[in-house]
């Protein structure tokens, strides 16, 4: 009988977990794994956690693509990124 509650539990932390990191611009499905197995700790994870949807970004040297500012190398073509010196190099955050 404790099993299911715990189970029911978990699930709507897991729930909770996922809505709040697709707010923020996660993956829900990650979120949901995390939130469910540490019911408390992860939606508290997920509520604490960056939000994907308001990151300066900047533009890539070597290929020109578009990565968060906070990036140490391009995901694209593997530059190793540096921390725009001047502000005209910092795109602002992406508007969903």
């Amino acid at each position: 009988m404790a099993g299911g509650a715990y189970v029911v539990i978990a699930l709507f932390f897991a729930l909770a977990g996922g809505l709040v990191g697709r707010l923020k611009g996660h993956s829900f499905w990650l979120w949901f794994l995390i939130a469910g197995a540490v019911p408390i700790f992860g939606l508290l994870a997920a509520v604490f956690a960056r939000d994907e949807r308001t990151v300066e970004r900047m533009r890539c040297p070597g290929c020109a693509a578009i990565v968060p500012i906070h990036q140490a190398i391009c995901t694209r073509c593997g530059t190793e990124l540096e921390l725009p010196g001047d502000p005209q190099g910092i795109l602002p955050p992406e508007r969903a």
